[in-house]
Formats: structure tokens, sequence, C-alpha cells
């Protein structure tokens, strides 16, 4: 008599667990590695809003133009919509902040720039207005928004030196596994943090006002 086989139910299961887990820990570990670029992301991010703040007087209208369309947009809108809206245009800033990094770096660089010197304006634009304890309401909005986006420099700052801290062989390959880790940074850590600071800033905005 032929001996059945047992099967063995758990292996090859999928289990969604074990795979946010593995990727997470992936993330981790990519995070370690890009960690220097990610602090090269927060100087430039705050040495320009500090600029903004001394010094506000760079591409006033401009900005007033920006924040004033900005209003416009979200005028009106409800709590779940506002969440919406500060979502997706987080994303797209730091989707683009990471893979748009390949140019050498240029892209995650300028937002870097342009985001650290935006926050430093409107920071004292606000403060002459309503006074320094209005930062109070300020702080909440980046504890999860900054750092996804300065993470996202972070990683695409380091892609866009690939050419020149790579010196291997089968460089096309080695750069494809990067891009993996940089996507995967951006679904098991970036995203997260950026549900989080929708759901905060959208919460405060319409509570506040």
């Amino acid at each position: 008599m032929k001996k059945r086989l047992r099967k063995n139910p758990g292996k090859g299961k999928f289990s969604l667990k074990e795979f946010v887990y593995s990727n997470y820990k992936l993330s981790l570990k990519t995070l370690k590695d890009t960690k220097n670029y990610i602090w090269v992301s927060c100087i430039i991010f705050f040495l320009f809003a500090l600029i903004g703040f001394f010094f506000p007087v760079f591409f006033q209208q401009q900005i007033l133009n920006l924040i004033r369309d900005l209003l416009k947009q979200t005028e009106g809108l409800d709590v779940w919509n506002m969440i919406r809206f500060i979502f997706v245009n987080n994303l797209k800033s730091s989707f683009f902040a990471i893979f748009c990094g390949i140019f050498f770096g240029i892209i995650p660089f300028a937002v870097s720039l342009v985001n650290g010197y935006v926050l430093g304006f409107v920071a004292n634009k606000t403060i002459i207005a309503e006074g320094y304890l209005v930062l109070w309401r300020l702080f909440p909005h980046g504890i999860f928004e900054l750092p996804a986006v300065l993470v996202s420099i972070g990683i695409g700052l380091r892609l866009g030196m690939f050419l020149f801290i790579y010196k291997g062989k089968n460089k096309l390959n080695e750069f494809g596994s990067w891009l993996i880790d940089a996507l995967r940074v951006f679904i098991f850590i970036v995203v997260p943090l950026l549900i989080l600071a929708a759901i905060i800033e959208g919460v405060l905005i319409i509570v506040l006002g």
C-alpha cells in the first residue's frame, strides 16, 4: 500500500503579515544604508528653512500665489476630502523626490531647498500676523510629514549618486536592486507616514481652521 504524502498546510502559503514584516525590515536596512543622505537632506531643508524665516524676500509673489491657490483648492472641503487632498499632494511630492533622483539627485535637492524655504517663509509671515504662539498649531503638521519627505529626498539623493559611489560590476542589475529598495521604502515607510500625516493635518485644519 502506498503511503499517502502528508501535506504541510503552512508550507507555500502566502502570509500577508510575514510579507509586510519582512519588507518593513528590509526597508529599515535601506534607511540605515541611506542615513548619510537623509542627514544631508535634513541639513539642506533646515538651512533653507532658516533662510526663508530670516530673509523672506525671495519669490514672495510666487509663494503667496501658491498659498492662495492651495486655499482656493481646499475651500469648503470636509474632513475626508481634506485628508485625501493632503495625502495625494504629499504622495506626489515624495514619489518625485525619490524616483526623479536618478537624474543625479537634482530634483530631490530642489525639493528639499524649495520646501525648506517655503516653510520658513510661511512661518515668518504667520508669526508676524498671529504671534509666536501660533507655532504650536503648526508643529503637529510636521510630526509625520517631515520625516516622510526627508526620507524620500535622502533616498532620491542616494539614487542620484549611484554612478559615483558604486564601483562594482553589473551596474544595471545593481541599480535595479537600488530602485527596488527605494520602492520598498516608499511603500512600507513613506506611504504609512503620509497617511498618518494627512489624517492629523486634515483633522486639525478642519477643527482649528
